[in-house]
């Protein structure tokens, strides 16, 4: 099996010959196929974790496909439980897309140790910054970044030192695969970030990214296409320094936007679901959460920096 793992976020063995002749369309409105949509939201697309956005990505992510046994129930779904539905706080779970990156809780902001780069492959490019050229990951997956460390005065640097105030971050991943049972799934996304104020008692992080992946193959309901996009906006989020490996860091100002969306087209259904986050710091130690999914609208909160998310 190609390594990029474009496997279905609830369980791979989904996509199965085409049985259409003797399964109908799933019902969009139906408990059982919402709950498999929610898988949507489970973990970041594959290649984010090539990307510097707030989704906590490992690298083992990937693409969202269909999931639904003969009977429409989604991988993991459990009759009257809350595990993955629209019922329980959070809509049934916490933070998208794994959660947030632990860069914006602290991790790393405060050693810079995150903002080195580590491939073989970068070069200085004057008036560009640090080149890394494309690198194909986990199979067929391709990414390229570049990186900018800049001086107070704005003078460009070769790589990251104590005068370093500012480092600034543009990546992008795009490939595609075949899978053994021939579904097919292709990404194509990009990243941008600036962290700033690296030589003062506070780091600000703002960055956008976006994505698109999307995978076509056969399922026990006959043929699919399944669209998922990604995005994220990250907006004056403030971090202390660290003053010591044992400091609790987190954002103190600021927000950040997240949002997911999937189209599945199988037969005569087309299902669909939305969810966006909008995060907010205000020096406190308890974030502020809004969470809308599919026009439902829940208010959360959740203490920093891991804390489990609440909700109305």
């Amino acid at each position: 099996m190609n390594k990029l793992g474009w496997v279905s976020l609830g369980a791979a063995a989904v996509v199965l010959a085409a049985c259409s002749d003797s399964t109908s369309a799933p019902d969009a409105s139906s408990d059982v196929t919402t709950s498999s949509m929610a898988s949507v939201y489970s973990a970041a697309p594959a290649g984010f974790s090539e990307l510097s956005s707030s989704y906590n990505a490992t690298g083992d992510e990937g693409a969202f496909l269909p999931d639904f046994d003969a009977r429409g129930h989604g991988r993991g779904w459990k009759k009257g439980g809350h595990d993955d539905d629209t019922r329980g706080p959070g809509f049934g779970l916490g933070l998208m897309g794994g959660g947030m990156g632990r860069f914006l809780l602290g991790d790393g902001i405060g050693s810079t140790h995150f903002l080195r780069f580590r491939s073989g492959k970068c070069s200085f490019v004057s008036d560009t910054g640090v080149v890394c050229a494309d690198t194909t990951r986990h199979g067929s997956l391709v990414s390229g970044k570049t990186i900018r460390y800049v001086k107070a005065d704005g003078t460009l640097q070769s790589s990251l030192d104590s005068a370093t105030d500012t480092v600034a971050f543009t990546a992008s991943v795009s490939g595609s695969t075949t899978r053994r049972d021939s579904s097919t799934s292709s990404v194509e996304a990009t990243s941008s970030q600036t962290i700033a104020g690296l030589l003062g008692d506070t780091r600000t992080v703002d960055g956008t990214s976006s994505g698109v992946e999307t995978s076509t193959g056969n399922s026990l309901f006959g043929p699919f296409t399944a669209t998922r996009t990604t995005a994220d906006t990250i907006t004056g989020v403030v971090i202390p320094k660290a003053t010591n490996r044992n400091t609790r860091l987190y954002p103190t100002a600021g927000t950040i936007s997240r949002t997911m969306s999937a189209t599945v087209e199988i037969q005569s259904a087309t299902l669909t679901t939305t969810r966006k986050e909008t995060i907010t710091y205000d020096g406190s130690a308890t974030a502020k959460v809004v969470i809308e999914k599919d026009g439902t609208v829940q208010n959360c909160t959740q203490p920093l920096p891991f804390g489990k998310l609440t909700c109305s």
